[in-house]
C-alpha cells in the first residue's frame, strides 16, 4: 500500500493515530522477534538488561520508573535475568532493604550481541528512510512518550 493513501476498508480506524501506533508497534516488535530469535529474551527483559547495564549499581526501583514498570511486576523480571546470569542482585550499600543491580560479563555479551542484531534489523525495517526522517520520528516518539502518566498522576 501506498503511505500516502488511505488504507481502503478502514474507515475511521484510518485517521487514528493510536491504530497507526499499534500496527507500527506490531511490525517493529516482530523485527524484534527475529534479532533475537532463538533465545528466550523478550523485549521488557532487554530493555531492564539495557538500563542496568548503563547504570550499575542502579536500585530496582528506579530502574522500573525509567522504565514504567509496576514494582510488583519487576520482582519475577529481576528473577529472570538473574536466573539467566545477565545480571547480579546485591544488597545496596545506602539502603539494605533495597536491592542493586549490576550487569554480569555474560549479560554485557549478550546485550552487546542482541543490539547489534536489533540495530541490523531496524536499520533494514527502515532502509527507505533518510536519516533526518529518522531522527524525526525519534523525537516525535519521544514527544509522544513523555505525555506518559507519572505513577503519582
Amino acid at each position: 500500500m501506498d503511505a500516502d493513501k488511505t488504507e481502503e476498508g478502514l474507515g475511521p480506524l484510518d485517521s487514528l493515530l493510536g491504530y497507526h501506533l499499534r500496527r507500527a508497534g506490531s511490525v517493529v516488535g516482530g523485527a524484534f522477534s527475529r534479532a533475537v530469535s532463538g533465545t528466550t529474551l523478550r523485549q521488557v527483559p532487554f530493555a531492564i538488561l539495557s538500563v542496568i547495564a548503563a547504570n550499575p549499581g542502579i536500585k530496582q526501583g528506579t530502574a522500573g520508573q525509567i522504565l514504567g514498570i509496576q514494582r510488583a511486576n519487576m520482582v519475577a523480571l529481576i528473577n529472570e535475568l538473574v536466573e539467566a546470569g545477565y545480571i547480579d542482585r546485591q544488597a545496596a550499600q545506602d539502603d539494605r532493604r533495597a536491592f542493586a543491580l549490576a550487569c554480569t560479563t555474560k549479560g554485557q555479551v549478550a546485550l552487546d550481541h542482541f543490539t547489534g542484531e536489533i540495530l541490523r534489523h531496524e536499520a533494514d525495517l527502515l532502509a527507505d528512510f533518510s536519516p533526518a526522517d529518522r531522527k524525526k520520528l525519534m523525537q516525535l516518539l519521544r514527544r509522544i512518550e513523555a505525555r506518559e502518566p507519572s505513577e503519582a498522576d
